[in-house]
């Protein structure tokens, strides 16, 4: 499965308010695996940036004065992303400028040009409800490296949220032993796929049903016939 990991900069929080992208950074997975296939750009968004964003993404107007306006990449970003499956962080808050700049240009909103999208923060407040999901807490829950994060950007979030994901969506993988990983004292691993391996069924046999029909007899007796295992049998 193609993926692409996705995050924007902007001028401030509101595309209603007409605030807009002012760097799109994404990375590319295939198949769960990290392929070095990116997209990044930064953008003049015609627009003066908010001081409180800049102190988050440390982007100033003057480095974007000479910049391409969105409508100059957007095909090459359509391009890269189309198809694919998409992961963001707080989905609904890079969606929302990306319909806005896609609406500029008379483009279908982005849902149209993907397969779907993945909102990584909805699955973190699902896994640790009532806990800090931000994409730094989760970095340190999760054991991924976040020390050349001083402020945030677009491709350098992108590819801290694709190890995230990937830790987050690990049991997926369980089964799947990669040749290019190494087992604690060293040694290669190969790669195996037990995804078509299907496990033999062996059916209790008579004697041993009626063996377990009879301690279920005894545990009625002992609990007064509380014995879960026959009240679920019956439900």
């Amino acid at each position: 499965m193609r993926q692409i990991v996705l995050d924007t900069e902007t001028t401030g929080l509101s595309p209603e308010a007409g605030d807009r992208i002012i760097e799109i950074g994404c990375v590319e997975l295939l198949h769960r695996k990290l392929t070095g296939n990116t997209f990044h750009c930064y953008l003049n968004p015609q627009r003066d940036i908010h001081e409180d964003a800049i102190k988050v993404h440390g982007i100033s107007n003057e480095f974007l004065q000479d910049k391409p306006l969105f409508e100059h990449v957007a095909q090459e970003f359509l391009a890269f992303v189309k198809d694919a499956e998409i992961i963001i962080h707080n989905a609904p808050f890079d969606v929302g400028f990306l319909n806005a700049e896609l609406s500029r240009i008379d483009q279908p909103a982005f849902k149209q040009h993907v397969k779907n999208v993945l909102d990584t923060l909805a699955m973190a407040k699902e896994l640790y409800p009532g806990k800090r999901n931000s994409l730094d807490a989760l970095c340190e829950r999760l054991g991924v490296s976040n020390a050349a994060r001083k402020f945030h950007g677009g491709l350098l979030d992108a590819e801290l949220l694709a190890d995230v994901y990937i830790h987050l969506t690990r049991g997926q993988d369980a089964l799947l032993i990669d040749g290019d990983e190494t087992s604690h004292d060293g040694s290669s691993a190969v790669r195996m796929d037990y995804s078509a391996f299907k496990l033999p069924v062996i059916r209790a046999t008579a004697e041993e049903m009626a063996d377990h029909e009879k301690l279920l007899d005894e545990i009625d007796k002992a609990s007064g016939g509380k014995t879960l295992w026959r009240q679920s049998s019956s439900a």
